[in-house]
């Protein structure tokens, strides 16, 4: 015979406790996945240990949440009231961001009212979709490695910094150029993608090298940069 298990009130449960501790173990597994994905996806210099920690917290505390509520309108209602005196002023410096907390969220909540199959195929989805949007880089303009920009003096020769550029990239396109004020140089602005045996010294060495150019910086471009 199943054993009947109450609250201190009387209420009834809708969860035994191996399956409280099961959902909760489920919730912090997901959650850790979730992370580990997001940790491995990011880009950028936007990344936060704390956001990674946040989604697993996110993802235990929900499917938490979704067992303390059960099948109780009231007790949801009770929940939305008390959670109203929080506020999260936090901006989200990444949009994707949002969509690792919508996934901790929903995740938890297949989580918590023991929806495993569910919470399997969804957490095997959104990793899945996660890590194939990253390595085609979908959405990007350019699949670019670098931005190059550096500072040409006009009387010097063009072909010798074109040469140095060809013979270290495997491709290259000439981004912005703008004079300056005397219009004695030209700020040159490249986006490049380096050959598989070349690395970024190399380039900005053989760059700098150069006696008409001056200035040479290398920016990280595999994601959003303004030049």
């Amino acid at each position: 015979m199943d054993t009947v298990l109450l609250t201190p009130e009387g209420n009834l449960l809708n969860y035994s406790h191996p399956e409280i501790v099961i959902n909760i173990v489920v919730g912090l597994v997901i959650g850790i996945m979730l992370s580990v994905v997001y940790r491995f996806t990011h880009s950028g210099l936007s990344y936060s240990q704390s956001f990674a920690q946040t989604i697993v917290f996110v993802t235990m505390i929900v499917a938490l949440i979704m067992m303390v509520i059960g099948g109780s309108l009231a007790r949801a209602f009770a929940l939305v009231g008390a959670l109203s005196i929080i506020r999260f002023r936090t901006v989200l410096k990444d949009t994707k961001d949002m969509s690792f907390i919508f996934s901790a969220l929903a995740l938890g909540m297949a989580a918590g009212t023991s929806n495993y199959f569910l919470a399997a195929v969804g957490t095997a989805f959104v990793m899945g979709v996660a890590i194939v949007l990253n390595k085609v880089h979908f959405g990007a303009v350019y699949k670019s490695e670098f931005i190059l920009r550096f500072r040409f003096l006009r009387e010097g020769d063009s072909s010798r910094y074109l040469g140095a550029i060809d013979a270290s990239c495997r491709r290259s396109d000439l981004l912005h150029m703008e004079p300056s004020g005397d219009n004695s140089s030209l700020s040159l602005t490249y986006d490049v993608a380096l050959k598989d045996d070349v690395t970024a010294e190399h380039l900005t060495g053989q760059i700098g090298a150069l006696d008409d150019v001056s200035e040479v910086v290398l920016i990280a471009s595999k994601n959003d940069v303004d030049y």
